[in-house]
């Protein structure tokens, strides 16, 4: 749609922006559990807005690449909003959306095809991204005090169960635990189709070959019949 100058470049570019984003990941939950100060803190704030400068120029080069650029600006506006909003107040909750949107682009065009093993990395990535932003908002306020309380609340707020044993109080946190009960719905629509497709393939592909072997039989009764019609003829002959 957007012309092949576009493609090439978002095949070219999956690996780098996949590896990219890890680095930043990295980067950020270190700097969130190690607490860094001094010239660590510096070097991790220096790595993520290295890798930021890299989703920049990817951003700005599929802008001027693309065909249709308006309608590919205005489908793209998260991304510009990726881009753009960190660059006006370093928020961590932008972190926590990008390293999401990156990873989802490069490793969505890697695995793409491969439904079941996508939503999975990606439920397991989600869980411990929102698990840092949470726990970073929440520990020094809330009653989730420790990365694996973080975990634990991500992973029952995405399943939607919701134990309430752990819960938000900072306006990033709920803004986090809003985005996973979203995740969470979306997760299991992804699921249900994904077996509803499968359990559909299954049956027709089993149709198919029932089909088939109902034309074998019926072939077969045809052959059957045309050698009996011909031993008879042969029959009549002698």
């Amino acid at each position: 749609m957007y012309g092949e100058r576009l493609a090439k470049w978002d095949r070219a570019m999956e690996w780098p922006l996949t590896i990219t984003a890890l680095v930043f990941f990295a980067a950020y939950a270190l700097e969130i559990l190690a607490r860094l100060t001094g010239s660590f803190e510096i070097l991790a704030e220096g790595i993520i807005w290295a890798a930021w400068a890299v989703f920049v120029v990817d951003y700005a080069t599929r802008l001027v690449i693309t065909k249709h650029r308006w309608r590919w600006f205005y489908r793209h506006l998260l991304d510009l909003a990726i881009v753009l909003l960190p660059m006006l107040r370093p928020l961590r909750l932008m972190r926590f959306l990008a390293i999401i949107a990156i990873i989802q682009r490069g490793a969505g065009g890697i695995l793409r095809g491969r439904v079941i093993l996508f939503t999975i990395g990606s439920t397991i990535l989600i869980i411990v991204i929102a698990g840092l932003a949470v726990f970073d908002a929440e520990r020094d306020v809330g009653n989730i005090k420790t990365f694996g309380n973080a975990v634990w609340w991500a992973f029952v707020t995405i399943t939607t169960v919701g134990y309430g044993d752990f819960y938000p109080v900072t306006p990033t946190g709920r803004a986090v635990a809003i985005g996973l009960m979203i995740g969470g719905i979306t997760l299991i629509g992804v699921i249900t189709a994904t077996l509803a497709s499968w359990i559909v393939e299954r049956v027709s592909d089993e149709t198919s070959k029932s089909a088939a072997t109902e034309d074998q039989v019926e072939r077969l009764r045809d052959e059957v019949a045309e050698l009996k019609r011909m031993i008879t003829d042969l029959s009549g002959a002698r």
